[in-house]
């Protein structure tokens, strides 16, 4: 069965993030042979019209407007809903961001739409869309079908895999029109402060170095940010650093804090409270460094380092810098 299916581009500092193009090589599976279409909403966003094309958008809806600079949730939920009038999907994906896990369900419900939250999978079984959910900080998992109407779901970053961009790929660019008054605001962005949390995106990481409590303060950090410059990797860190003072809470990971799943993903001076293990658990490969050898981290780690993080990170990074230099 043939179906449109809508991406919005997931955008953050003026780049498309790569959860964008998960979502679009989904897309184009479960269209079997319907229509893939972009999204593109905010200021000055046409220019990546392109790489929605080369990962199999068909067609790129562009809405550019002033009061799109920034995300406020009536502009963007009146230019989406403008979008799908005019593309009239199936299937509408969008990031399981911060903007996403807002926007989806607030224009889904205008829509009287079906919305599925945080999938890390979807299939056509019986020629029926199922999507897959984590539940109970991932101990288990839920199968949902939609029997009818347009569907909603947000897409967890690391979990669907992109395809390989087509470079010769292009796409027919639509500009969409809308007008967005200030007085049917609600809320307004008087100023953006934004706070440095290093290069890589944490919640797209394929690797990250994570803290806890023993790390011991702030200082504690410097050999994990070494270690994961060394591998091009995301710093994060368990609740109970960020409590302590010893990092920002834009580092947080766990049930109260970003959800990763990244390729590896490197515990250190990390006890493994069940709180922490609902941000991690699903990573493909957990490495635990931690001078308790009862610590619940090792429980769920793949390899299991018993010592002193301070004795072992260096070590590590240092063997690391060889083997990458060869």
């Amino acid at each position: 069965m043939a179906r449109k299916v809508l991406v919005l581009a997931d955008i953050r500092h003026d780049k498309v993030r790569n959860v964008t193009f998960e979502a679009l090589s989904a897309a184009r599976k479960i269209s079997e042979g319907g229509e893939v279409y972009g999204a593109l909403l905010g200021k000055n966003v046409s220019g990546a019209a392109d790489s929605l094309a080369q990962y199999g958008a068909d067609k790129v809806f562009v809405v550019e407007n002033e009061a799109l600079g920034n995300y406020v949730p009536d502009a963007y939920a009146k230019a989406l809903e403008t979008v799908i009038k005019e593309s009239n999907p199936d299937v509408v994906f969008l990031a399981h961001s911060a903007i996403g896990r807002d926007l989806a369900p607030k224009v889904a419900a205008r829509l009287e739409a079906a919305q599925v939250s945080d999938i890390i999978d979807v299939q056509i079984e019986g020629g029926k869309l199922v999507f897959t959910r984590p539940i109970y900080a991932g101990k288990a998992f839920t199968k949902n079908v939609i029997n009818e109407g347009v569907v909603f779901a947000t897409i967890r970053p690391n979990n669907l895999p992109a395809s390989e961009p087509g470079a010769g790929r292009s796409a027919n660019v639509v500009n969409v029109s809308v007008d967005i008054p200030a007085d049917s605001l609600r809320s307004f962005i008087k100023e953006v402060v934004k706070k440095t949390t290093g290069g890589v995106d944490l919640s797209e990481a394929k690797i990250i170095v994570s803290g806890g409590r023993g790390v011991k303060s702030a200082d504690g950090f410097k050999p994990l940010q070494e270690l994961a410059d060394t591998l091009g990797a995301a710093v994060g860190a368990s609740r109970g650093a960020c409590d302590a003072g010893y990092c920002d809470y834009a580092l947080q990971i766990g049930q109260t804090g970003k959800v990763v799943t990244p390729d590896l993903y490197i515990a250190c001076g990390i006890s493994g409270a069940i709180q922490h293990l609902a941000g991690m658990s699903n990573s493909k490969v957990i490495v635990a460094i931690n001078k308790d050898p009862e610590a619940p981290i090792f429980k769920v780690a793949d390899y299991g380092i018993v010592g002193d993080l301070f004795e072992v990170v260096p070590v590590l990074t240092e063997e690391l810098k060889k083997v990458l230099a060869e």
